[in-house]
């Protein structure tokens, strides 16, 4: 289900590209989201398996893509665009999703803020990849640090000490970088990634916020993959633990040194994945929705399909309310985050209006998709219905990217200090460094 009333003036181009990106969800990213599933762990990221045929295909479509201007090598797309193709994907998969986005952090990151030899040597083929042969995944959480991986930097320097020192750090030996340790088990596509953006702590340095960002191919000596585990939800992306032994990486692969500069990196960084993930949640609960309406409008009960009924017709609205009210939020901080750090490249975007629609949009994904079981009633329980899966998820989402919980913490402080401000304030970044 495509067709609906958009308060957006879409232009045609726009029209086009949903319908385009929908089509594709429907037909070819939703089948094989349930095939995979159902499948065990270690058969989902077989040679063959459903999830390279689809991620294969998203690459065909330029997909990965989306965030490069067009002399960077990329569509060059609107803000609105992007967030088409995010909400129509998660539509068909949050776990396909999500594989969408890890894949991108690495590259995307290296062509904004990457030497020219980073470039050529790994973003372009990547850009030019139309087989899947390039797949990165994001290294961030660790055994030791899970969310507050994501709340370091506008906490207090001790607090922050307090934490515990990272589990995988970075050394500089000449002209190369080692990197030791090891990533939780939750790092999202890592099974199945060629490439990784690590987060690694500086060696000898006080705390997990004084690191660097780099980029390190899964291939190199040293480098062990884990089990894939094995999820209640996301099942359609494989997750799995990172393993680094003494793994040495040429100074330029260090997209962002250690410095002043990482602080605000990974601050924006989470500014671009929150508009993500609220697109993700955004088309999650579209579907739970959907699904919820189609189903009551077939069902009969009492005489009569269970949509005429008032209880579930009051349902059905307030359902409806959280979806739209959730896209248009998301849409607007999508808007404003991507002119300010893709289109202008500045670190001017607004952590608590970009935390606030990840972490709204969620909780509305996972309000949607649990009043959308109670409509399907024992149904919604059955795997018979897409729906029992589709909750599965948007109880994922409630940690994925760090939990709900740390997010809203993390964008209340914030809030307390920066709510009148018209501008991005590094102090709180100064305050680490000092």
């Amino acid at each position: 289900m495509s067709k609906f009333l958009d308060l957006d003036e879409l232009s045609e181009e726009d029209h086009m590209l949903r319908e385009e990106v929908h089509r594709f969800a429907e037909e070819v990213i939703r089948p094989a989201s349930v095939e995979l599933d159902r499948m065990s762990p270690e058969e989902r990221i077989k040679p063959g398996s459903p999830y390279f045929k689809v991620m294969k295909q998203m690459k065909k479509l330029g997909y990965h893509r989306m965030y490069l201007s067009e002399n960077k090598g990329g569509p060059g797309l609107t803000p609105l665009q992007r967030y088409i193709i995010f909400e129509e994907v998660a539509w068909g998969s949050l776990g396909f999703a999500t594989a969408l986005g890890v894949d991108m952090i690495p590259f995307v990151s290296a062509a904004l803020f990457g030497t020219p030899d980073v470039y050529e040597e790994l973003v372009v083929p990547w850009i030019e990849d139309d087989e899947g042969k390039f797949h990165g995944c994001w290294g961030v959480t660790e055994p030791e640090h899970g969310s507050d991986y994501l709340i370091n930097l506008r906490e207090d320097p001790e607090l922050v000490a307090r934490f515990g020192k990272g589990n995988v750090v970075a050394e500089k030996d000449g002209d190369e970088w080692v990197i030791s340790g090891q990533k939780s088990a939750w790092v999202s596509s890592a099974p199945v990634a060629t490439h990784c953006g690590l987060h690694a702590q500086l060696k000898g340095s006080r705390s997990i916020a004084e690191g660097l960002f780099c980029i390190v191919p899964l291939d190199s000596d040293g480098v062990k993959k884990g089990k894939p585990a094995d999820m209640l939800g996301m099942r359609d992306d494989p997750q799995g633990e990172l393993f680094f032994d003494n793994v040495r990486i040429p100074e330029h692969y260090v997209v962002v040194a250690p410095g002043f500069f990482y602080g605000i990196f990974c601050d924006q960084l989470l500014c671009l994945t929150s508009c993500g993930m609220g697109a993700f949640a955004v088309g999650l609960a579209r579907a739970c929705f959907e699904e919820a309406l189609n189903y009551a409008r077939q069902r009969v009960q009492g005489g009569m399909e269970i949509a005429k009924h008032k209880n579930i017709k009051l349902k059905l609205y307030e359902m409806f309310e959280k979806v739209e009210t959730a896209r248009y939020y998301v849409r607007k901080v999508t808007e404003y985050t991507h002119k300010k750090i893709i289109e202008q490249q500045t670190a001017d975007a607004s952590p608590r209006h970009a935390r606030a629609a990840q972490i709204y949009a969620k909780k509305i994904a996972y309000e949607v998709a649990h009043d959308a079981v109670q409509i399907f009633g024992a149904y919604g329980l059955s795997k018979e219905f897409i729906i029992e899966k589709l909750f599965r998820d948007a109880r994922s989402m409630l940690i994925e990217d760090g939990t709900v919980e740390v997010l809203s913490l993390e964008a209340a402080e914030d809030v307390v200090d920066n709510y009148e401000k018209e501008f991005y304030d590094v102090n709180h970044i100064t305050r680490i460094f000092s």
